[in-house]
Parts: structure tokens; sequence; C-alpha cells
């Protein structure tokens, strides 16, 4: 895998290290294969991400937000895998641990699983002190230069 060297804009940016500091882990992070998710837009600031959960029940599955990032586990209690004789497993069911980083402003708001599939449902909410709002502007006072002299 390529690496990269942000170190160039370390010196010539101010504020910035966040960003670059996500960046660094992305670069380091594999991509996730299993279980297979979707992520798709459902409106102007809202998301949805669906991960394919089958053979998975709501206490296996535990959902986690921290700062702006989302963490997705599962895990099957390893007595139900003792007690069943499979003569084909084409279901899965391993362990998984998703990870997904959040934009700022981006949060949660509700979890559901139909049909195994596991849906988030994500929404952005900027804050009224970030969102663009109008000035109006105020009449002005006359300049001498407005006065004239008869």
């Amino acid at each position: 895998m390529q690496t990269i060297d942000f170190s160039p804009f370390y010196r010539s940016t101010v504020g910035f290290d966040r960003v670059f500091n996500r960046l660094d882990n992305l670069v380091g992070q594999e991509a996730k294969t299993y279980p297979p998710y979707n992520i798709e837009r459902i409106g102007e600031d809202a998301f949805r991400i669906s991960i394919a959960v089958a053979g998975f029940a709501n206490g296996d599955i535990a959902i986690e937000t921290k700062e702006n990032s989302l963490v997705v586990k599962g895990a099957k209690a390893a007595e139900a895998d003792k007690a069943r004789e499979f003569l084909h497993r084409g279901i899965a069911e391993r362990a998984f641990e998703l990870r997904f980083q959040l934009a700022d402003y981006v949060e949660v708001h509700g979890a559901t699983l139909e049909n195994g599939l596991l849906h988030l449902e994500l929404k952005r909410e900027l804050p009224e002190s970030k969102k663009p709002r109008s000035i109006q502007i105020n009449g002005s006072h006359p300049s001498i230069e407005d006065n004239s002299v008869n």
C-alpha cells in the first residue's frame, strides 16, 4: 500500500491538524469487506448506512458513537453454534467491527434491524451559529455632501 507524507502541509497550514490526522488514519486502514454495506444519501442532509447482518439479532449488535466516529460491532454467542451441526455453512455469522468517520455535525438518529439488514439513519444538523444568515442593511446617516446649500 502506498504511504503519503503530509509533513509539508503541517509546516504551511495552521488549524488543519485534525484533517491531516483523519487522512493519516484512513490511509492506514484496510478495506473492510465483511459484512457488506451500503452508504446512501436519502436527502440533502440525511444519509443511511445499510449493513447486511444475516443471522444476527438485536442483542448481538452494538452501535457506539464517540466524537466523530461510529463503530458497529457484531458477535454471536459461542454456545449457540455448539448446539447446531452444519452440513453446509454459507452464512458466516462471524464477529465483525466496522468503523465510519463522520463529518462534523453528523449524528446517528436511529437504527432498525429488518430482513437481515441493519439500517443506521444519520443526519447533519448544523447549529444555528453555523447556518448562513442574512444581515439587514440599515439606512445610513446623510453625509456633508448630501446637504445642499442655497
